[in-house]
């Protein structure tokens, strides 16, 4: 017996190659097609520059810096500046912007054996970002913008934003995403992810997040009608979106 989520997957294909003509456009939003898959693209490359979620790091970000061994050289909290320059002792000024931790631990480690520290051993961590971050709005009791950091998830947003209202209806959670210039949409279920029907997927910086009914939800309206949201998110890509 085929399952409904094989049903679903099987739909998608003629799904797809409806949608270019039928579905039309939306608050001025031009047509949408599903994507033949049910986890939303991750940003990569340019979009992020972070394997393994490590972002770029961005002007007034805050940084914690340790030098093993070397505590005159560790910094609990230091902040870039507008341009995304911070200074350390010895190692001078750092160019921050646009790397990664990781890369920013690398230039104060060859600065430092420049100036005959030997063998440093640099971590560095991004404790506080105002240059990365996900919108939370909708029907949540704070809407916002909060720092994307870590590993987050669509629930752990939701917590962020200290949670939904009394009324909310959780089957309508929208989350949009730019990967590579292409903007895409996906349509989740936090009733669903909560009682395990499929993982709670990953959030990054940059991320929308509607809770709740909203005028986005027109997206999804036609489509719904032919794959109903059961046991998979629904994504689609928009073209020519605001």
């Amino acid at each position: 017996m085929i399952g409904s989520k094989h049903l679903l997957l099987l739909a998608f294909p003629l799904l797809v190659a409806g949608c270019a003509g039928s579905v039309k456009p939306v608050g001025g939003a031009a047509n949408v097609r599903v994507v033949e898959s049910s986890v939303l693209p991750e940003p990569s490359g340019d979009d992020y520059r972070l394997p393994g979620r490590a972002y770029a790091i961005g002007p007034f970000d805050k940084l914690r810096i340790d030098v093993l061994g070397m505590p005159e050289f560790s910094l609990e909290e230091i902040q870039t500046d507008a341009g995304g320059h911070f200074s350390l002792p010895l190692a001078g000024s750092i160019e921050a912007a646009g790397l990664t931790p990781a890369e920013v631990a690398v230039v104060i480690r060859d600065r430092l054996r420049n100036q005959h520290v030997r063998d440093p051993q640099v971590s560095v961590n991004l404790t506080e970002t105002v240059s990365q971050v996900i919108t939370v709005e909708g029907e949540v009791k704070k809407p916002g913008l909060y720092p994307a950091l870590g590993n987050m998830t669509l629930l752990s947003a939701v917590a962020r934003a200290e949670g939904t209202t009394e009324f909310t209806n959780t089957k309508d959670v929208i989350v949009f995403r730019t990967v590579g210039q292409q903007k895409y949409a996906a349509l989740y279920s936090l009733a669903a992810i909560r009682r395990g029907a499929y993982d709670d997927p990953q959030i990054y910086a940059n991320d929308r997040v509607v809770i709740g009914d909203s005028p986005q939800r027109r997206l999804f309206r036609d489509i719904l009608q032919v794959v109903p949201l059961i046991t998979t998110p629904l994504v689609v890509a928009l073209q020519n979106n605001n």
